[in-house]
């Protein structure tokens, strides 16, 4: 007779079964932690002891679809107790939009290497970044590594070593090639589009065009952040669909601010507490950024009503609001600044990274600050709303050298 109380795969946060031998007989039971598994021993060995203790045919396990595991088993058991609410969002398009449409009606023990194979090699033929099929990639082994490891439902992850081929096919286009910037002289007609017929808007535009910002960074800005006197802005958190989260990989950084930003800036800051007063909040909203109401701007809303005509207004091709923090890393690369202010800057986790995502516009030569995009020919608009003037000699000769 024996009862015995382990983890079938060692690791913090996997589950514990219960083992029972009696008579030449055996099952088993996964009960969760560790201290209720002894409870649950604790109980059997008592029931052996009288006889009580009845071992249960074990009928043979139906094996779920990869939508069903994946909706009722990894989401729910897994995602909701170890994941943020962005990640859960993130895992719940991905598989909504890629995957369930491939192999989501398959039972898990019927998915074979070749069918994620398949599956990663047509969406990348289908136009996706390699990101967003290394995405695929990663949300879907991980539900399968669930299955195996925690579960045992399957007996192998078939997203684990898909070898060397399927990494070169994945890797046909590099991420260089995905990006799609403004140049120097489209970013300033894209200002002066704003300046004229969206001048509410302009600030949002003239921040994402000189920080590198992303979007979600951007509207869940708030007026503490801002550090005019050191002409600085310390990122603290993103919005996204709806919801405010902590900035991507957890981190805060300092994002510097040129002369005309930070000028900007100081003047929408004065037209946003008229607009505070007029709510009745006393003050300027808390948020950098909102509508009319003092809530926080909706993207969607913004891009198709605002940003997308801006561009056509500027009579410029349609590109994405994040090619403006493209447009801001290619404009200073290709004019020689620091590639590690840079780096630093747009907050990537090295410069290694940013080169390899902006190689095609480093040159051979290096340049100084962030102010040298506020020349004359980037953008100047006399009659547009929040423009600083041009810095006098004494300010261009303290931001030059």
């Amino acid at each position: 007779m024996g009862v015995i109380v382990r983890q079938k795969v060692k690791g913090r946060g996997k589950p514990w079964w219960v083992f029972v031998a009696h008579n030449g007989r055996r099952t088993s039971k996964k009960v969760g932690d560790k201290k209720a598994a002894e409870g649950v021993a604790s109980t059997i060995q008592a029931k052996l002891k009288l006889g009580e203790f009845d071992f249960e045919e074990k009928k043979p396990q139906t094996i779920p679809s990869f939508k069903v595991y994946a909706e009722s088993v990894f989401m729910t058991e897994f995602s909701t107790n170890n994941h943020k609410e962005s990640t859960r969002d993130s895992y719940n398009q991905v598989l909504r939009n890629h995957v369930y449409p491939s192999i989501g009606d398959k039972p898990l023990n019927e998915i074979t290497k070749q069918d994620i194979k398949d599956l990663l090699i047509k969406k990348r033929s289908e136009g996706y970044s390699l990101a967003t099929v290394k995405l695929i990639k990663a949300y879907t082994a991980s539900i399968f590594e669930y299955a195996v490891g925690d579960d045992e439902i399957i007996e192998s992850n078939p997203v684990k070593s898909l070898g060397k081929r399927i990494q070169e096919s994945l890797r046909s286009k590099d991420i260089s090639e995905q990006i799609n910037p403004l140049t120097k002289e489209e970013l300033g007609s894209l200002l002066q589009s704003a300046q004229i017929h969206f001048k509410e808007h302009y600030p949002l535009f003239l921040l994402l065009a000189r920080t590198g910002m992303r979007v979600g960074e951007a509207l869940a800005l708030q007026w503490g952040d801002i550090d005019f006197n050191g002409r600085f802005i310390e990122v603290k958190r993103q919005y996204s669909k709806g919801r405010i989260f902590t900035p991507k990989s957890n981190k805060t950084r300092r994002v510097d601010m040129s002369f005309q930003l930070c000028e900007t800036l100081k003047s929408y800051k004065t037209e946003c507490k008229k607009k505070g007063l007029a709510l009745g909040l006393g003050d300027a909203p808390e948020y950098v950024f909102t509508n009319n109401t003092g809530s926080l701007i909706d993207l969607d809303n913004w891009r198709r009503r605002v940003f997308n005509k801006a561009l056509e207004k500027a009579e410029l091709r349609k590109v994405r609001i994040h090619d403006l923090r493209h447009s801001y890393a290619t404009i200073r690369i290709s004019e020689g600044h620091d590639i590690i202010d840079v780096s630093n800057q747009l907050g990537h986790h090295a410069e290694a990274f940013t080169l390899k995502v902006y190689n095609h516009w480093k040159p051979g030569k290096r340049k100084s600050e962030v102010d040298s995009l506020d020349d004359s020919s980037f953008f100047v608009h006399s009659n547009a709303p929040y423009v600083h003037p041009e810095p006098s000699s004494e300010e261009k000769r303290v931001s030059y050298h």
